[in-house]
């Protein structure tokens, strides 16, 4: 009889883990759609999955715009995260063309990056510093010198994973 009490009580701990993971998650992905303008999001984000699903939709160009601005970047450096040039973006914004899929997927892969690292290190300003230090769990490179290559989001969001549950990295 004990042995059931203890697995209910295990069984309710989890289902508030699960809960308050689905409540941090919901507020995530609503704070994403703000950023880049809910009128340019077709289909609502609850998961990077749904990345896809809105880029197969075709993302206008002005969320680049939405996303420069919130984060207070210069075009050039979204560009750059990007891996184009700054003629291409200013011929994507003059053409007001709606993003390849890869492109769109890539910028909200980036964004879900940028409110990760705003949430595990409490700021804005914070973040952005530690994006720009030599990191010795990146073999000495900065964070962001990895945002523009395949997989480099990926390792810089493992990265953040690692910190915010107190790992040394």
């Amino acid at each position: 009889m004990k042995q059931n009490h203890l697995k209910f009580r295990s069984y309710n701990k989890i289902y508030y883990q699960m809960i308050e993971e689905k409540e941090i998650t919901t507020e995530h992905y609503k704070k994403f759609t703000e950023i880049l303008g809910k009128e340019n999001i077709p289909v609502e984000i609850e998961s990077p999955f749904d990345f896809i699903h809105n880029a197969n939709e075709g993302i206008n160009v002005g969320v680049i715009l939405n996303f420069s601005r919130y984060f207070n970047l210069s075009k050039e450096l979204v560009a750059q995260f990007l891996d184009i040039s700054e003629p291409t973006l200013y011929r994507w914004f003059k053409a007001n063309k709606n993003l390849e899929r890869n492109f769109s997927v890539k910028l909200f892969e980036i964004v879900d990056l940028f409110i990760y690292g705003e949430e595990v290190f409490g700021d804005r300003d914070t973040f952005f510093k530690w994006l720009g230090l030599p990191n010795q769990a990146m073999g000495g490179m900065e964070p962001k010198e990895l945002i523009d290559i395949p997989g480099g989001v990926s390792k810089i969001k493992d990265l953040l994973g690692r910190i915010e549950h107190g790992v040394y990295s």
